[in-house]
């Protein structure tokens, strides 16, 4: 605004100074020869509740049905993914155009983490949030994204520098919500729906993990953390539950042997099936 000038004249003004200019977009672009297709937000309002599970199955199922997929993962200081797919901190290389390349799964999935930039997977990342915004910046822009029709991004809990950054910065087309049956659903749901509500991010559902456990003996479900009110918490918010995901034994066992993609099970077919239905429309 020039210094001769007042609020009250902007209307009729004909300068375009940077007082009347549009807001720029802050979306970061892709290296050059890159191609993402569908971006989407897997989050969380408290840490825990599984959502770097259903990050990874969300990623295995839509490779299983002949899509390019690939995973961003945004916990960049508790970084889970390469482990469940059996990858070292050895799996990260970088171009002749100096971009980071991504680790491939046996199954074909790419995966940028900071746990493939480590000397030792277990060296902590002690970084502020300025850093960490910055990493995951520069995991959309500067690493070799190859033809990627879906990409899932895995990020920390809560509503911090991380995921404003991710919301601000990677064109995200929609978020999946991932929470458990205890009574405070309702409050760690809800600040999640406002935060993507307030950056205008669109809500494809709820996923409800270790919702319960199927008794061997008899196949009756057996709610471990009391009785889910998951149906009636998305219902006031006019969102869909896609899934509910069971306590399953070999859950734990495919992670911890670093095998998740050949976990074979339908439990986030409809989510799957609503995340292709809206690439379509």
């Amino acid at each position: 605004m020039s210094e001769n000038c007042t609020p009250s004249q902007c209307a009729s003004c004909g300068e375009n100074c940077p007082s009347r200019m549009a807001p720029q977009s802050m979306i970061e672009k892709l290296a050059g020869g890159c191609r993402v297709g569908k971006v989407i937000g897997v989050v969380s309002g408290k840490g825990g509740v599984g959502k770097s599970l259903v990050t990874s199955l969300l990623a295995v199922k839509m490779n299983s049905r002949g899509k390019r997929t690939a995973i961003l993962d945004g916990d960049i200081t508790g970084p889970s993914i390469p482990k469940s797919f059996g990858l070292g901190i050895d799996g990260l290389t970088v171009s002749a155009d100096n971009l980071m390349v991504p680790a491939t799964t046996a199954t074909g999935i790419q995966i940028i983490s900071s746990n493939l930039l480590l000397d030792h997977e277990t060296d902590p990342v002690i970084w502020r949030g300025p850093v960490l915004a910055g990493v995951v910046k520069q995991f959309w822009n500067q690493t070799l994204w190859k033809d990627i029709d879906y990409m899932f991004v895995d990020m920390p809990p809560g509503t911090g520098d991380v995921p404003l950054t991710v919301f601000q910065s990677l064109p995200v087309d929609g978020i999946i919500i991932v929470t458990s049956p205890q009574e405070l659903v309702s409050m760690i749901v809800e600040k999640a729906v406002n935060m993507a509500r307030k950056m205008d991010i669109p809500i494809i559902g709820i996923v409800e993990n270790m919702s319960y456990v199927t008794c061997p003996c008899c196949g009756q479900k057996i709610t471990v953390f009391g009785e889910s009110h998951i149906d009636e918490t998305a219902a006031s918010f006019g969102i869909p539950v896609l899934a509910k995901i069971p306590m399953d034994p070999k859950i734990a066992e495919h992670v911890d042997e670093g095998t998740v993609e050949y976990l074979d099970v339908d439990w986030l077919d409809a989510a799957a099936d609503r995340i292709a239905a809206d690439q379509e429309q």
